[in-house]
């Protein structure tokens, strides 16, 4: 068995305009002062990271991953969470989705759908450069405004949604191939691959594509109502990475999983700190040691009550309080008696 890294901390939530967190120096030099080993970076913020650079040159990469190390932290995976959202956007979110892009193609769906492709793949290229075998990001979705099915959706629009997407993102996936990295989709609401049956049709599309794989956060499955414990067993093989991040459910006899539009506070489902949800994640961490999960475990932080700071100082020493260093014996080998394939055979009345 595999001991998970950690902990990390997804810096998305964090970046800013005010000192310590607008600045790689110096939001690398807090990451660390909060307890974490490491940080996952979101490509889209030109206060860390220039893209671009990190994509065709290895110097800027090792500059970048040498300041982290310096400061105290590794680099354990890029992001790129919103580009990868705008592969794929229905047209009833296209205001919406617009500001995620660069300015000089918003209002052009097709130019801006080009764009957050080159960025998905410059994120890659940027991984390679860097070392990282996994990359963290977003389906997108065009079959998401037919999610609850009134009216009835017309037979074959889901499937064409899917055929789409797939093909959108198959030069990417192979792209990562040619990378040597992951693909790691977090499963989440408001994409097209929002649970485990939308994954699998999707990829069933990639021709069961290598670098088509997961990223495990139990609290957009709190939300759902699935099992985000048999999830993990589910698709062991393909969870790459792991956010770990809590919430917690509680419908009344007014609101259910829907919320009746209410803000994250008054919502049944609401994300919460670390350890103020719902998640096992006692069980979570179990299950990813069992499984051989070699990772990182990164807390996202988001809550509807409490300050971002004190979560993510909560958080670093939550991680390394549920992080299992593995065994490398059995717990009953001191009652080994010693044995060999005669003596078996004779236990087992074996001539």
């Amino acid at each position: 068995m595999k001991t998970i890294k950690g902990p990390a901390l997804f810096l998305a939530q964090f970046a800013g305009d005010e000192a310590p967190f607008n600045s790689w120096d110096s939001i690398t030099k807090w990451a660390a002062d909060c307890g974490y080993k490491g940080v996952q970076v979101p490509s889209w913020d030109a206060r860390l990271i220039d893209l671009a650079k990190a994509a065709s040159s290895k110097d800027y990469c090792d500059e970048f991953k040498g300041k982290a190390i310096e400061n105290g932290v590794e680099v354990t995976e890029l992001s790129t969470h919103l580009q990868g959202q705008l592969v794929a956007v229905h047209p009833a979110y296209d205001t919406a989705f617009d500001g995620f892009a660069v300015e000089e193609v918003r209002g052009n769906p097709k130019a801006r759908q080009e764009w957050a492709v080159e960025q998905v793949k410059m994120a890659l290229s940027a991984s390679k450069n860097m070392g990282i075998g996994a990359h963290a990001t977003f389906s997108g979705a065009l079959a998401w405004p037919y999610v609850y099915p009134w009216p009835q959706r017309p037979a074959g629009l889901i499937e064409t949604a899917f055929d789409e997407l797939a093909a959108r993102w198959l030069p990417i996936l192979n792209h990562a191939e040619d990378c040597g990295v992951d693909v790691c989709y977090e499963i989440h609401p408001g994409e097209d691959l929002h649970d485990g049956i939308t994954y699998e049709m999707f990829l069933e599309r990639t021709g069961n594509h290598a670098r088509a794989n997961m990223l495990y956060d139990p609290s957009h499955y709190v939300l759902q109502c699935l099992d985000y414990i048999d999830n993990i067993d589910i698709y062991k093989d393909r969870i790459k990475m792991f956010h770990v991040k809590d919430a917690e459910f509680n419908p009344t006899g007014r609101q259910g999983v829907y919320s009746g539009y209410q803000s994250w506070t008054d919502r049944a489902g609401r994300f919460r700190s670390l350890g103020d949800g719902q998640v096992d994640f006692g069980a979570v961490f179990s299950k990813m040691a069992a499984n051989d999960f070699d990772g990182w475990a990164v807390v996202e932080w988001e809550c509807c009550l409490k300050h971002p700071e004190d979560g993510a100082r909560e958080g670093a020493q939550f991680v390394k309080d549920h992080i299992i260093r593995v065994t490398d014996k059995a717990f009953d080998d001191f009652a080994d008696g010693g044995t060999d394939e005669a003596a078996n055979r004779k236990m087992l009345g074996i001539d």
